[in-house]
């Protein structure tokens, strides 16, 4: 059985589940934030780790796996979300590499009436320096709805640079004034803090659930 963490009402309408970026785990300061951030909004959050980052915990240093491979844990994750009585509509994604292997597995779960959207917070477009090796192909036919929070300055993925990508109309990017891939200003610049940034985003997700139930 996967092993979640909660936040937010059990009795919310819409269930986020989230899996974390490559290197860090479910429960770092920035996924513990943005998880607290939308369970103020009114939603059921949990979050998950994937096998290698659960190892860690142990002292066993594996590096991330290709994402792709760990496409099965996020299926169960959800079959195993559902054991524990979350029922109604769910959202699946997460922080870069967690959004992305949700973003691989999202149209099959969509089409089974499995989830409702899918939610990616700074989607590894290509990895830093390389923005050759693009990671979009699959997203130029996703018919899952989606929603993209991407910080300006992000070096997984520019404003300028995703302009130019091809991606389905399915899906939606909020970009984040001068947010690194986490998602965070720098405040002296930009006016903006990471609480401010996290409020948006979770406003702009319950607006987008709330719309797209009615």
């Amino acid at each position: 059985m996967t092993h979640f963490l909660f936040d937010g009402p059990e009795t919310a309408a819409t269930a986020i589940l989230l899996a974390h970026g490559a290197g860090a785990p479910m429960d770092s300061a920035s996924m513990a934030a943005t998880a607290k951030a939308l369970a103020t909004a009114g939603f059921r959050v949990a979050r998950f780790e994937f096998h290698y980052m659960a190892a860690r915990r142990y002292g066993h240093r594996k590096p991330p796996p290709r994402a792709e491979t760990v496409n099965p844990e996020y299926i169960k994750a959800i079959g195993d979300l559902r054991a524990k009585g979350v029922t109604g509509p769910l959202v699946i994604g997460g922080k870069s590499m967690g959004g992305r292997v949700a973003s691989m597995i999202a149209d099959e779960m969509f089409s089974k009436g499995e989830i409702a959207g899918l939610l990616c917070l700074g989607y590894p477009f290509h990895p830093p320096a390389k923005p050759t090796q693009l990671r979009t192909k699959h997203l130029a036919d996703l018919k899952t709805p989606t929603l993209i929070f991407q910080g300006t300055r992000d070096e997984f993925g520019t404003k300028e640079e995703v302009a130019t990508y091809a991606l389905s109309d399915k899906i939606e990017v909020i970009w984040l004034e001068d947010g690194d891939h986490d998602l965070k200003p720098r405040k002296a610049i930009s006016g903006f803090s990471v609480a401010d940034h996290l409020k948006t985003l979770a406003e702009r997700v319950k607006a987008w659930t709330t719309a797209s139930s009615s």
